[in-house]
């Protein structure tokens, strides 16, 4: 059983220096200019963001760190999902990378400092939201698929009671405030074509929820709303 876990441990390990030591800092170290305050202030935010909603979590649900580790070994996992799933991470941090080289470059036009507050003020509240999902949610996995064998049910509380996929709507609501706070236009390439494929995949994950997870109906007819309140 020890054995087993190993390469679990050393997966989370991974996830946590790619995630926590490298990503964060792709655009001042592509940009070179580390007295770019924006860049400093996505990388804080970034690293906060995952640090205290996985303590939290860690606390509330522990084995879901463990889910969320071993993802990749998910035999059950959607089809179309382990295509998805990828792109999603891939367009992160083509983001980022993007913007970093548009810094370096001086592509992009530099925004008024009111631009760039309001656009870190949005990051913040997309990623507070997303992890406020992540911590509620016992079963919010890191690929789409019926977790049968953890006792997988629908949660209804918390932001589950605004949107159903408050996950993913709070990741995109921060995702779009990226290019503003690091002053990119090009940026926005690859930030609509993660809206995309992030809308495409919460559409086919509720039509999977809807017709295998049992009360998922029935949640969906009492929080209406997918991502957008009002919209969608």
């Amino acid at each position: 059983m020890a054995q087993q876990n190993k390469p679990v441990l050393w997966r989370a390990i991974l996830q946590m220096v790619i995630v926590v030591l490298l990503a964060p800092f792709i655009p001042l170290i592509l940009s070179g200019r580390w007295d770019w305050w924006q860049g400093w202030a996505y990388a804080v935010v970034s690293i906060l963001a995952f640090i205290l909603s996985r303590l939290l979590v860690a606390r509330k649900h522990p084995d879901l760190i463990s889910e969320r580790a071993r993802f990749m070994d998910a035999k059950d996992t959607k089809p179309w999902d382990k295509v998805l799933a990828p792109l999603l991470g891939i367009g992160s941090i083509l983001i980022v990378v993007v913007a970093g080289l548009d810094k370096y470059y001086e592509w992009s036009p530099t925004s008024t400092l009111t631009v760039n507050l309001v656009a870190l003020i949005g990051v913040v509240l997309g990623y507070g939201f997303s992890s406020w999902a992540l911590i509620e949610n016992r079963f919010f996995a890191g690929t789409v698929r019926i977790q049968t064998e953890r006792g997988h049910h629908v949660v209804s509380t918390g932001p589950y009671r605004i949107v159903r996929h408050p996950g993913y709507a709070g990741g995109l609501f921060g995702y779009l405030f990226i290019p503003l706070l690091l002053d990119s236009l090009w940026a926005w390439i690859p930030t609509v074509l993660l809206a995309i494929v992030l809308v495409v995949r919460t559409a086919l994950e509720d039509k999977t929820l809807q017709a295998e997870l049992p009360g998922y109906k029935e949640f969906a007819g009492k929080t209406k709303y997918r991502l957008f309140p009002g919209i969608w």
